[in-house]
């Protein structure tokens, strides 16, 4: 169970349970996390608390550590109740504490940056001893000016890359376009278009007039189907009815399906968003299946609410209880499923295509040797695009993989979602607007 999940179990179902379902590595993350934070604050509080030495005006300086103080009961205060759940839900009051999470999101990793270049620093001089005097003398002013600026410049970095994160990048919608190979599809499907969307998060940091943006943005692909692939919302006082109202704009011949999020569970708003799909022309499944037909063929699509599993939990077979009465052997089917840790089970079950999303591709990426680490991977192998595994009861035992699918594979997608969670920022994980187009598995 990553921090996410955690801080989740510990809000909505207590810290008793929560605690009884971490294990010894979750629990060393969670260690090594919050290790960080403290050593992170403790970095730039001192460096902060030291400057306001060199102020002489006695009330100033007053003012000044007492602001300081707040801030750091701020901090903790977002660290220990991470939704505001004893602080009220107010709109200036998440203001406050979103800006309390981007600062300890930057201060970690300007903290990370401060301490790589120290220590690079650190190794220098320790090499300048294999250097004569003389030409250590020569070469100390310019070496400790470098890392001087080097320093400044590493830990400014994080704090500049948050500001455009929150800014700028969680509004660069980005279209994918992707070609997904089924298995067994009939030629009359062949090229069928779909659109998803998914992870809106209404509220605050996600406007209405954003929200309506984006389905101008899908409703220019002209697609054949589209899906939305739950939470609507983040809390309880989001405004569920704007997003599904804007979320009503959508067009495409075949309609527009969705199904329910882990936010719409959490939050008790299973049945409301289902009866204003409803009341807007639109149909939320709810461990249901519809028949599509589309130039003469046939599709079969489920929706599911949110299906609760993790990572490696060993419970993934007892997801997705009961939809093997909605699947078909006849026709493909298509299943709607806010969480892509169903996909083994779906793919056991005969599912040929899983559509997804939760994980918001992790919000934040960061590139290592052409291969992106994101903070999702603590949650789930599936973070974003597409996923392949054998179809049919060989799904647990294969291996999973984002390329070269073969003519019985099961395919899974991942929305990277529109909106934002726990922090309102995006780094190299633009939000994403997903176009579809069904081939058939050679």
């Amino acid at each position: 169970m990553d921090m996410h999940h955690l801080l989740h179990w510990i809000y909505f179902k207590g810290l008793a349970r929560a605690l009884r379902e971490l294990n010894m590595s979750r629990l060393f993350f969670s260690v090594v996390f919050l290790s960080l934070m403290y050593l992170a604050q403790r970095f730039w509080f001192i460096r902060v608390w030291r400057l306001t030495d060199s102020i002489r005006q006695p009330k100033r300086k007053i003012l000044l550590r007492g602001f300081l103080a707040t801030a750091v009961a701020l901090l903790l205060a977002t660290i220990l109740d991470p939704f505001g759940h004893f602080t009220g839900h107010s709109s200036p009051g998440n203001w406050v504490f979103s800006a309390s999470k981007l600062w300890l999101l930057a201060s970690s990793f300007g903290f990370l940056a401060v301490l790589t270049v120290g220590a690079v620093g650190w190794l220098s001089r320790l090499l300048m001893y294999a250097v004569p005097s003389a030409k250590r003398e020569g070469f100390d002013p310019a070496r400790r000016a470098f890392l001087r600026y080097a320093v400044f410049l590493s830990g400014s970095i994080p704090f500049m890359a948050t500001a455009y994160g929150f800014a700028s990048e969680r509004f660069r919608y980005h279209i994918e376009k992707v070609e997904v190979p089924i298995a067994n599809l009939p030629k009359n499907l062949e090229g069928l278009r779909i659109v998803q969307l998914s992870d809106i998060h209404i509220g605050d940091f996600m406007p209405r007039l954003e929200v309506r943006r984006a389905v101008e943005m899908a409703n220019k692909l002209n697609a054949d189907l589209v899906v939305v692939t739950g939470d609507f919302i983040s809390r309880d006082d989001d405004p569920i009815q704007d997003c599904i109202s804007e979320l009503s704009r959508l067009r495409a011949p075949l309609g527009i399906w969705g199904c329910n999020g882990n936010h719409e569970v959490y939050t008790e708003m299973e049945d409301r968003s289902q009866k204003l799909f409803q009341q807007y022309g639109m149909r939320l499944l709810r461990q249901e299946s519809a028949e599509l037909q589309w130039h003469g063929g046939k599709i079969n699509l489920i929706g599911v609410d949110y299906q609760g599993g993790r990572r490696f939990s060993g419970k993934e077979r007892q997801l997705l209880h009961g939809t093997d009465s909605l699947i078909r052997k006849d026709i493909p089917n298509i299943l709607l499923s806010h969480n892509p840790n169903t996909f083994y089970r779906a793919a056991e079950l005969g599912i040929e295509l899983s559509l997804a999303g939760h994980t918001h591709g992790g919000q934040v990426g960061i590139e290592i040797v052409d291969h992106q680490w994101s903070p999702a991977r603590f949650v789930t192998k599936f973070v974003a695009g597409p996923y392949y595994l054998p179809l049919g009861n060989d799904a647990h035992s294969g291996e999973y993989g984002a390329t070269s699918p073969g003519p019985k594979s099961a395919a899974l997608y991942v929305n990277r979602g529109l909106g934002t969670f726990g922090m309102p920022v995006r780094l190299g994980v633009p939000p994403e607007i997903t176009l579809l187009t069904l081939r058939s598995a050679i």
